[in-house]
């Protein structure tokens, strides 16, 4: 996203599985690489772990 993805809004480069098309390539974001998955963002489901990167987009909105 030319532009950075603004929050609320799906990533372009994520798959129907979210999986990251460019996941290991030269064009991942900086950001994304340095997002670390840890217990307190994943939890123990895919719910979980939305409502945490949802919250953390809530609270670097611009």
């Amino acid at each position: 996203m030319p532009n950075g993805k603004p929050a609320g809004i799906r990533c372009i480069q994520l798959d129907q599985a979210n999986l990251c098309r460019i996941f290991g390539s030269p064009e991942r974001p900086a950001v994304c690489a340095s997002l670390q998955p840890a217990l307190d963002m994943c939890g123990s489901s895919q719910a979980h772990a939305m409502h945490y990167l949802t919250r953390l987009e809530q609270l670097t909105a611009v």
